[in-house]
């Protein structure tokens, strides 16, 4: 079986698909991680700090095996591009469910939780399996990257919990590694256009329309908006190729914990309504808002449900 996350795979995406074949591994099931996108800077300072290889990169899953195992995400359309050619028999997620059915069960565990990998921790408890120094800090990894240490609204007590329980496996010390993995990620001068844009970028289906919604964390929002014109075209040229209701790209800010909005396409108006903010050039601050799960997505949803 293959284990692997979303298309432009975060720290979470990554670092659980390791740790859940782990788990698998151990209880003699042959499973074997992959990647469906490259591996970012956040990612791989993560990898690097605690020796781990990343997982092969595929194309395509159905060449390779006839079951998956899907980690951080379940949507159809963030997944492999040929997913609807193999068996899904387990999920392990904690965000929104949307656009996912089977033809037969599975095991499927969604939480409400910030991270993948602090219900991977309560797996490894529940199996009675062995964590390793590495294994804590890629699981510690995750979470440090999705809460955005901590800070970020959709991290639980459980969350937390589980980070002190990791950091001491992993022989760390969570909020020193964490800013230092989290500013690896948030350099942005040297990406190019396409690079920001693909980085961390998701595809959702809202009401009769699939949107794309990029986030990226920076240290500085100059790295992007200085190049807003390049930015801008090339979200507009993704929109007309893809039909999208809008693509929208958060620039997430992670020292004042704002981030600034640039949406272009049709339904970019949406943002207004969601947000209460008006658009100025396609684009708006939004104050406090850091997480695209919780503080992004849901308000857009809403809003072009009823568009």
């Amino acid at each position: 079986m293959l284990v692997f996350g979303h298309q432009s795979p975060d720290t979470d995406t990554i670092c659980s698909a390791l740790v859940y074949a782990d788990l698998k591994q151990q209880q003699g099931e042959n499973v074997e991680a992959v990647r469906l996108g490259e591996v970012g800077a956040e990612t791989q300072f993560a990898l690097d700090a605690f020796s781990v290889k990343a997982p092969r990169f595929v194309e395509k899953v159905a060449p390779e095996a006839k079951e998956v195992i899907l980690v951080d995400h379940n949507e159809k359309q963030q997944s492999a591009p040929d997913i609807d050619d193999v068996t899904v028999v387990e999920v392990i997620d904690h965000h929104r469910i949307a656009n996912f059915e089977t033809e037969g069960p599975l095991y499927y565990r969604a939480e409400p939780v910030g991270c993948t990998a602090t219900i991977l921790l309560k797996l490894f408890k529940e199996k009675d399996a062995t964590i390793s120094k590495a294994t804590a800090g890629l699981m510690l990894s995750s979470i440090i990257s999705d809460s955005l240490l901590f800070k970020s609204p959709t991290c639980t007590d459980e969350d937390i919990q589980a980070a002190k329980e990791l950091a001491e496996i992993a022989e760390t010390d969570a909020e020193q590694y964490g800013l230092e993995m989290l500013k690896a990620g948030a350099d942005m001068s040297s990406k190019s256009v396409d690079e920001l844009l693909m980085l961390d970028a998701k595809e959702f289906t809202m009401g009769d329309h699939t949107v794309k919604i990029a986030q990226v964390n920076v240290v500085d929002t100059a790295d992007v908006l200085d190049r807003k014109s390049e930015v801008e075209t090339a979200m507009n040229e993704a929109v007309k190729a893809n039909n999208y209701g809008f693509f929208a790209l958060a620039v997430t800010d992670i020292l004042t914990n704002n981030s600034v909005l640039l949406i272009t396409g049709e339904k970019a108006a949406a943002a207004e309504q969601a947000f209460n903010v008006t658009l100025d050039d396609h684009q708006a601050l939004l104050e406090g808002v850091v997480s695209r799960k919780k503080q992004i997505v849901p308000p857009l949803t809403n809003v072009m449900i009823g568009a």
